[in-house]
């Protein structure tokens, strides 16, 4: 059998960057392929992910350890209530997308890193 000069390398995601990368796709309003392209994953493998996650893979917690699910309050919220409770979790997505993608950065430095060092 010949043997490959450069054979082809699978990259190994974290748990956390799986975890995250699903919590990203879980926003209401958000597609996988748009959180796919972001983080330069195959949308196939961010859908394999999410359900991983929905079997318990990935224990459904935010960063504070409480529960994501949400309770509803009897009366309604006023259109500015509402439109500030909006952008407060569209800066929280993307303050965790940031996050995401420096460790995506960091993570492929030290691959580039390795590879050099070899």
């Amino acid at each position: 059998m010949p043997r490959y000069n450069n054979p082809k390398k699978t990259r190994q995601y974290s748990f956390e960057f799986k975890r995250k990368a699903v919590e990203m796709s879980l926003e209401p309003g958000v597609q996988v392929q748009e959180v796919a392209q972001r983080l330069g994953i195959h949308p196939f493998m961010l859908s394999r992910w999410r359900k991983e996650y929905r079997e318990g893979l990935y224990p459904l917690t935010t960063p504070k350890g409480k529960s994501l699910k949400k309770t509803r309050k009897s009366s309604a919220p006023d259109t500015e209530n509402a439109e500030l409770k909006k952008l407060r979790k569209e800066n929280s997505r993307l303050k965790l997308e940031v996050d995401l993608l420096k460790k995506w950065q960091r993570f492929l430095a030290e691959q580039r890193r390795n590879a050099t060092d070899s």
